[in-house]
């Protein structure tokens, strides 16, 4: 029986056991109640029997004490029910708590099985081949915006690599065929302001650069 719960669950089953569980938890209230009416019931026949002593009425007082016992007898009895009312309620919360335990696991088990199924290997292996093949397209494209195009692509980087090395050789043969710099004289005492230095004449960049400005505005 154990193992046909747990291994089928069923919504019925677990309305079952809950409706079950506030059966038990009712009628553990009414014993409860009915040991609550009993107690009165054992105090007014002690009150009587007390009365029937004062009286000297000994018959009477000890029927009031028999009342008593039986009604003890009774309480016991109600206090072996909740007992087993309670051992009850324990097992089937138990086994309540693990029916739900195993329904969570078999649903988690599920969606994991259900995950593994929509991620299959030959599907990852073709959402790599994808990605890549889509990085290597990219590169293509980048690669062919880097290319030079028009009058540049006509460009010959060996024959500018030459005229850089030419270049360079004219500016070092005329650093070399400039006289050496004379040291300056040091100013007279009556000399009181200096000379004002003659205004270099601008160069090719420096007027190319106010030409480029000219032509801007």
């Amino acid at each position: 029986m154990l193992k046909r719960l747990l291994t089928k669950p069923k919504k019925k089953k677990a309305a079952s056991a809950l409706s079950t569980l506030d059966r038990l938890h009712e009628m553990l209230e009414t014993l409860e109640k009915k040991e609550h009416v009993l107690q009165k019931k054992i105090s007014v026949e002690v009150e009587k029997a007390k009365d029937y002593t004062k009286m000297k009425n000994k018959k009477a007082a000890i029927q009031c004490l028999k009342k008593k016992k039986l009604y003890e007898a009774q309480i016991e009895q109600l206090g072996n029910f909740q007992l087993r009312v309670h051992d009850q309620m324990i097992v089937l919360e138990g086994a309540k708590a693990t029916t739900d335990t195993i329904d969570a696991l078999r649903t988690g088990s599920s969606a994991v099985k259900s995950i593994q199924q929509s991620l299959s290997v030959d599907d990852i292996e073709k959402t790599m081949e994808q990605a890549n093949e889509h990085s290597e397209n990219m590169r293509l494209i980048q690669d062919a915006l880097a290319t030079p195009v028009g009058a540049a692509a006509d460009f010959d980087e060996d024959e500018l690599e030459a005229e850089l090395e030419e270049l360079e050789g004219e500016e070092l043969e005329e650093e070399l065929l400039q006289p050496p710099s004379a040291v300056p004289a040091a100013p007279s005492p009556n000399q009181s302001q200096p000379k004002r230095e003659t205004p270099r004449p601008a160069s090719n960049v420096d007027e190319l650069a106010a030409l480029q400005a000219e032509m801007a505005l």
